[in-house]
């Protein structure tokens, strides 16, 4: 059998940076997360309900960005450097469109969406208040998603982890500051965790411009050379990227109908699926990494055709990937109540969130492997194939969510057993089709 040329230490220095970029995001929910729980339930419930509607417009971006991430990591598989740039400069034409109308369309009709989504009066009235100030985030974490990958592309993450360090140290003051009323700023509540989240937003955006312009070599990639656009190329560029558009869109927009349909069975459970949906995301903030480092690395050996190493260079990532998990998914299981406490000092709802927390940490374990194993796929350039797989898993994610939370009414945990659904199908589909699918054929 054929042995990837990859070393560890190769995996290791695409995703750690990439792990660090991750942690970002999931800083700014961890942190609003803290705050808001010692406000009230109702506001944490609220922020949490907001966020994932924010994030579902955000996933547009987010897909659009992995498109750019997989061609500049062909281009730099292929040596041919001078039209990174060139790919870059439209990627920033299309997201400067795309944020611009994700922009207008929460600024005009956040609130009836979220009323006609949201059933409890207290919740609809703080998440009304968080996207108020949330929504003018959008245009920042549209380019700060087009940086991510154009940078994960060039297998150049370090940039990632500064961008996180100066995120987390905004979002952190800010949340305090604002929250409660601290450094002289007004109390704002769950508003200030929306506006300390825009000023962490922006902060990454600036940052990344400013390293660009000034860190790498703007010549060998011909980068803001004021290249006119090419027509051909956006087509080329959004015919790769708008099946991976529309996946994320699917995937994050079932993830809102799983914690909508929570938010159906009552005001304690959507606040318990608050704390664990912020955990897990810490848990999960490697699996992300690790999946991103599968896709580069599968573009990047079919651009050296090295086709027949993929395979065994996506289980290598795996195997790192389940290392990289297993600090924080022990601290979970040994110390719950630690890890817990962190977000609430409720202890009544820290001994509800105790099933969903071991429920969570088996379904990290099945994303650990499912999530290279899909993100391969993606980087063999078969994107339409990748939305058609995922959305077939959605559909079984989807109705698992509803059995649970709907039909049977039952208790929350039962509904969080959906994700280890997701990790073992997603894995297993797309394993399936690295195994036997004609991908190798794919040219872009």
């Amino acid at each position: 059998m054929t042995q990837s040329s990859i070393r560890n230490k190769t995996i290791w220095t695409i995703a750690y940076p990439i792990i660090f970029g991750n942690l970002a995001q999931t800083l700014i929910t961890l942190t609003d997360t803290a705050f808001l729980g010692r406000v009230s339930a109702i506001a944490l419930g609220a922020s949490m309900m907001a966020g994932i509607y924010y994030y579902v417009y955000s996933t547009l971006a987010w897909g659009f960005a992995i498109g750019i991430q997989i061609i500049v990591a062909r281009r730099l598989g292929e040596g041919r450097l001078e039209r990174i740039g060139v790919i870059f400069e439209h990627g920033l034409f299309f997201v400067l469109f795309l944020s611009s109308g994700l922009f207008l369309v929460q600024h005009f009709f956040n609130n009836d969406i979220l009323a006609r989504i949201i059933q409890s009066p207290n919740i609809y009235a703080k998440a009304i208040e968080y996207m108020d100030y949330r929504h003018y985030g959008i245009i920042f974490v549209c380019f700060n998603f087009l940086f991510r990958s154009f940078y994960i592309g060039l297998s150049n993450t370090k940039v990632i982890g500064f961008s996180t360090l100066i995120m987390a140290v905004v979002n952190i003051v800010l949340d305090y500051a604002l929250v409660f009323g601290k450094l002289g700023f007004p109390e704002m509540g769950v508003g200030g965790a929306a506006l300390a989240s825009v000023c962490a937003e922006i902060s990454a955006t600036l940052f990344f411009f400013g390293y660009t312009l000034l860190k790498l070599p703007l010549k060998t990639y011909a980068l803001f050379c004021f290249h006119r656009l090419e027509g051909w190329l956006m087509k080329a560029i959004l015919k790769l990227a708008f099946p991976t558009m529309i996946q994320k869109l699917f995937s994050f927009g079932t993830w809102f109908i799983f914690f909508t349909l929570v938010e159906h069975m009552g005001e304690t459970p959507i606040a318990v699926s608050g704390i664990i949906r912020s955990v897990y995301m810490l848990i999960m903030i490697p699996v992300f990494a690790f999946g991103a480092t599968a896709n580069t690395l599968t573009s990047r050996l079919i651009g050296e055709n090295k086709h027949a190493e993929v395979i065994p260079t996506v289980f290598k990532t795996i195997s790192q990937g389940l290392i990289a998990i297993l600090p924080v998914l022990l601290c979970c299981l040994l110390i719950p109540h630690t890890v817990l406490s962190i977000y609430t000092e409720d202890i009544t709802l820290m001994d509800a969130s105790m099933t969903s927390l071991w429920v969570v940490c088996a379904a990290s374990i099945a994303m650990s492997i499912g999530m290279p194993l899909f993100e391969a796929v993606s980087g063999t350039g078969n994107t339409t194939y990748a939305l058609i797989l995922e959305s077939a898993v959605l559909v079984a994610y989807t109705f698992s969510v509803w059995f649970f939370a709907s039909y049977l009414s039952t208790a929350v945990a039962w509904v969080w057993t959906s994700e280890f659904t997701y990790g073992a199908l997603i894995g297993l589909v797309s394993f399936l089709f690295l195994r036997f699918a004609a991908w190798q054929k794919k040219k872009i």
